[in-house]
């Protein structure tokens, strides 16, 4: 079974693509997700937080208080680092617990994380897929999807590597435009996968 993760700059659309995939019955394990579960569950993780930012980083009820640490660590590359060094290796814990369940019940799977290459942990895979779009369309979808403001949403680009340089390391890319069809890219990647004639670093 291969294992592939995929990822996209904020706005790019790669959560609507996995959807896709999900449809089409491969499993999608959500990195971030997991992340965020457990920011808020996990002793180990809540302790290296505390540690970091002081007890006022989670809220009385034990969840953590994601607007205030997003505010610090989108404007310091070296917090957002030991956040990462921190929470990452857990996810893979889980990821690796999941992927055993699956066993080979899929051709492939679907590691679903936004920034696959900023940690290096897209050397994890057997293959890379990117969703990509144009920045000026990936702006106006985040603010209307989150109601912030451009400034902030560039601020958290701005922490994610250029589409130019992912591309150049991802095997597949898929482009997520306002004027582009995803589907149709989608089942011919989906085809390409399962009939085991893909290659590394395709042009898509």
């Amino acid at each position: 079974m291969l294992t592939i993760g995929i990822t996209g700059g904020i706005g790019s659309g790669k959560s609507t693509v996995c959807k896709v995939f999900g449809v089409l019955g491969i499993p999608v394990y959500q990195a971030d997700i997991m992340a965020a579960k457990l920011q808020n569950e996990d002793a180990a993780i809540k302790k290296g937080l505390i540690n970091l930012f002081g007890t006022e980083i989670y809220f009385e009820d034990g969840l953590l208080n994601r607007k205030k640490l997003a505010g610090i660590i989108f404007g310091d590359k070296l917090l957002l680092e030991k956040i990462n060094n921190l929470v990452h290796p857990a996810v893979h814990r889980e990821f690796n617990k999941w992927l055993a369940l699956w066993g080979n019940k899929s051709p492939y799977i679907l590691y679903e994380a936004a920034i696959l290459f900023e940690t290096g942990s897209f050397r994890n895979f057997d293959l890379t897929i990117l969703v990509v779009a144009d920045e000026n369309e990936r702006l106006e979808r985040v603010v209307k999807r989150d109601h912030t403001t451009k400034e902030e949403i560039q601020r958290r680009m701005n922490n994610q590597l250029k589409d130019k340089e992912k591309i150049a390391m991802a095997d597949y890319v898929i482009g997520n435009n306002d004027n582009q069809q995803i589907i149709p890219q989608i089942l011919k990647l989906d085809q390409l996968l399962k009939s085991k004639s893909y290659v590394r670093k395709m042009d898509w």
